[in-house]
């Protein structure tokens, strides 16, 4: 298969991945994709293949040639819970023409709001059908890895050891925590889960996650006053003093956001979930403590009512890397196929972040994919195409 009918076969499955869930992997459905990858990669020939009882997919391709170094591509499988990655109904716009596009659920896509669209013009682009999320987060990288490496088999390209991984659960920050870095074990290591193909990224975000709990007292509308203690409305209260102007619709660049998640409620009981971002470590623990002292404030208001508990997610890879020799390499590996290489701080995470923090250093390669976790994703098809000819390159260098 070619990358683009690879994308659109793993974009079938439905991989959403569940933060409330406390399995591994999180949901279910990711064990499909997982066993329909293990399939794969046996067909085409890895040396050895496994899958994890905790759903990671590892395939590794011994050297053909001793005096090369060894490479890990990394991706995830699961997608994530902004919207809906089931039913997915992709088609193809070709030779996309700079205008603003309209969907076949009638959407508009303005590109002035969406500009990533006018780095594909002339492009071939691969579109929700403006319902769904489209999955290019990160089921393109999964296609480039497997693209590349299936022509570097059937080529009998020199190579070191290849080792490939697919993780699941990225979404909600535990892609690697029971990942098994023996069988990682490569000299040089790159997720495959951004956006543009000419970038190298290895700088990231500092995250964590933030659950906000309100416990209220319901009692009957009629007999309620002095007695009812509306959790909904608390929760609407700590909404409204949170930093309006430090959200992800009014942050970018190096700027850190709360963003709020998701909620629930009823009287009795409250949730919230927020986001925490920051590429500074220092504003990043101001962060964290900005949400306790509004929980304590909070329960100087309403005593005993707010409990709020944080959970780490990742650290800025850039902190934690030893050296750049994977950068780069990948540098060089961007420029051979005729592109100038960027390294930009990127406003999210990836696997290679908490790898790198474990100490396998893992910068981030592009996929050609845009506009993540919303109905406006796309891929372009001549992008994924150049990312696997990247990777193939990667493979090639001394």
């Amino acid at each position: 298969m070619n990358v683009q009918e690879r994308f659109l076969h793993y974009v079938s499955f439905d991989t959403q991945s569940d933060a409330s869930s406390l399995t591994a992997p999180s949901t279910e459905k990711q064990w499909v994709l997982a066993k329909e990858l293990v399939k794969e990669c046996q067909d085409m020939g890895f040396d050895e293949v496994c899958l994890s009882e905790y759903g990671i997919v590892y395939a590794a391709l011994e050297a053909n040639d001793p005096n090369c170094p060894s490479l890990g591509f990394c991706a995830h499988m699961d997608t994530a819970s902004e919207l809906s990655g089931a039913n997915i109904h992709p088609w193809i716009l070709s030779h996309y023409d700079g205008q603003d596009i309209t969907y076949p659920d009638g959407s508009l896509c303005s590109v002035q709001e969406y500009p990533s669209f006018l780095r594909c013009i002339g492009e071939d682009l691969i579109l929700t059908d403006g319902t769904t999320l489209l999955g290019g987060d990160d089921k393109a990288g999964i296609a480039i890895i497997l693209t590349a490496v299936e022509e570097v088999i059937r080529s009998n390209q020199r190579h070191g050891k290849i080792v490939v991984a697919f993780t699941p659960d990225e979404e909600i920050g535990r892609g690697v925590d029971h990942f098994d870095l023996d069988r990682f074990a490569v000299d040089y290591a790159y997720t495959v889960d951004g956006g543009r193909v000419d970038a190298v990224n290895y700088e990231n975000f500092n995250a964590a996650m933030a659950q906000i709990t309100i416990q209220g007292t319901s009692i009957h509308p009629g007999d309620a006053k002095d007695k009812m203690v509306n959790a909904s409305l608390l929760a609407g209260e700590w909404i409204q003093k949170m930093p309006k102007n430090q959200t992800p619709a009014h942050t970018e660049k190096r700027q850190g956001f709360y963003h709020l998640l998701e909620m629930s409620g009823t009287c009795e009981e409250a949730s919230l979930t927020y986001l925490l971002r920051h590429h500074d470590q220092k504003k990043f623990m101001a962060q964290k403590d900005f949400m306790h002292t509004l929980c304590e404030t909070m329960n100087q208001k309403y005593p005993n009512r707010f409990a709020v508990h944080i959970q780490d997610q990742y650290l800025n890879m850039k902190d934690l890397m030893k050296d750049k020799k994977a950068v780069q390499r990948a540098q060089r590996a961007i420029k051979a196929c005729g592109l100038k290489p960027v390294s930009i701080p990127t406003r999210g995470g990836t696997d290679g972040a908490m790898l790198t923090e474990k100490g396998c250093t893992c910068p981030n390669l592009g996929t050609g994919s845009y506009n993540h976790h919303g109905r406006f994703e796309f891929c372009s098809i001549q992008q994924m195409e150049k990312m696997v000819d990247i990777v193939q390159t990667l493979i090639k260098l001394s």
